[in-house]
């Protein structure tokens, strides 16, 4: 028997400990979302303040990106020897050290090296979240858990850099640093003053045998790992190249970008949180199909309008949502089902499926970025070539069966 399932037969944390701990799990992810966004306003200053170039300030910025990747996939694989909680508890230690080393830094260079290692701290509370969360619930509240956590880690890229800009002015650069240092700092001593917080499933797994490559050849693992990256990379591609064609080529302002941009992260927030009510409903396969469909009828409406429509940025706002809704559906379940379709990987599957979003998104950009200037069409198509094999993945493929569970957890 594997401590997963020892545990699973032994004890259970009571819905508020499990309230508890979710909150403390999503809290170190949006921690670590925020290290790149707090920085934001700071940057344009770095160059004087450091007396370096401008390419040596965007380092900063594209050094934590990098870092980010790296500790995806290392903290994936490390978490079969170490444990989830430990690793969990480590990797908030180092980022809160990091963060506390980048505001001392007296150069750019220092600055350079401390935004890669925080960057690969980061990564880690992102990575062990999801099969810390899917220990705490049965698979209907951990969809409804990891749905809440998506909706909080998508107001961050909006809230972030506003209290960005708010401690640059007020109190330097150093300062998004040593806030992010302080509120790491407390989510290690709420842990250390509570260590049964946290699920301590993982504390070693007694199957190490897992890697990336035999996840690689889990056709139905890529089935909704792959498919979820496909749509929110596809989602992704979109936003990160939206303001320059509407400024460009639209005749539009960065307040029309704005404005889609929040319609459709409502959209996506409404829709991510009644997904758990439609899976209860309709079961997991169905809204994962459904939300597929969503998506991909999302972005062909988006290059069916910059194809046949009047090219008004204002009217991107009725449209975006779709593929936001799409998403929303299909996030929650589609990640859980990825775990469970992982056999007991957790920890390498969720790393794996974040760096897919992170090539698919990162990837598609660079290469639509020469082609954006021509008009709204060329990203649209990109999108919707994206979002297409998501739903090829889903048809081609056969679904995961889980077994069925002999007791109950938390929901």
């Amino acid at each position: 028997m594997t401590q997963e399932k020892a545990y699973a037969t032994s004890s259970r944390p009571t819905r508020l400990t499990a309230l508890l701990a979710c909150i403390v799990i999503i809290s170190g992810t949006v921690l670590g979302l925020s290290g790149m966004d707090l920085v934001l306003p700071a940057v344009p200053s770095l160059p004087d303040v450091f007396d370096t170039s401008i390419p040596a300030s965007q380092l900063v910025l594209a050094l934590y990106v990098a870092g980010s990747a790296v500790g995806l996939l290392t903290f994936g694989s490390l978490a079969a020897f170490i444990g989830r909680r430990r690793l969990f508890i480590l990797s908030l230690v180092l980022f809160a050290i990091f963060s506390a080393v980048g505001a001392l830094a007296t150069s750019i260079e220092v600055l350079n090296i401390t935004r890669f290692l925080q960057g690969a701290a980061a990564s880690g509370p992102a990575v062990l979240a999801p099969g810390l969360i899917r220990n705490l619930f049965s698979e209907l509240g951990a969809i409804r858990a990891i749905a809440a956590m998506g909706s909080i880690e998508s107001l961050t890229p909006g809230l972030a850099p506003i209290l960005g800009a708010w401690l640059f002015s007020y109190y330097g650069w150093e300062a998004s640093f040593t806030l992010t240092a302080a509120l790491t700092s407390v989510l290690i001593i709420v842990i250390v003053v509570r260590p049964g917080l946290l699920p301590s499933i993982g504390t070693k797994q007694v199957d190490s045998a897992g890697s990336y490559k035999k996840l690689l050849g889990n056709a139905k693992y890529l089935r909704y790992s792959l498919g979820h990256a496909l749509v929110l990379g596809g989602l992704l591609t979109f936003v990160f190249s939206a303001p320059a064609v509407i400024v460009q080529t639209m005749g539009g302002t960065i307040d029309d970008f704005i404005l889609m941009q929040i319609v459709g992260v409502s959209v996506f927030i409404v829709s991510a949180n009644i997904a758990g009510h439609l899976v209860a409903r309709f079961g997991v396969e169905p809204v994962i199909m459904a939300g597929t469909l969503v998506a991909v009828a999302g972005s062909s409406i988006l290059l069916a309008y910059s194809v046949w429509g009047d090219n008004d940025p204002t009217k991107l706002k009725f449209l975006f949502w779709i593929l936001n809704a799409g998403l929303g559906v299909r996030g929650g379940p589609g990640f859980v089902r990825a775990l469970s379709a992982a056999e007991g990987d957790d920890d390498r599957a969720s790393a794996l499926l974040i760096f897919f979003v992170t090539l698919i998104a990162s990837g598609c950009t660079a290469l639509v970025a020469p082609f954006i200037t021509v008009g709204l069409w060329t990203l649209t198509l990109a999108v919707f070539a994206i979002v297409l094999p998501c739903l090829l993945l889903m048809v081609f493929i056969d679904p995961f069966e889980p077994p069925a569970q002999t007791e109950p957890k938390q929901e």
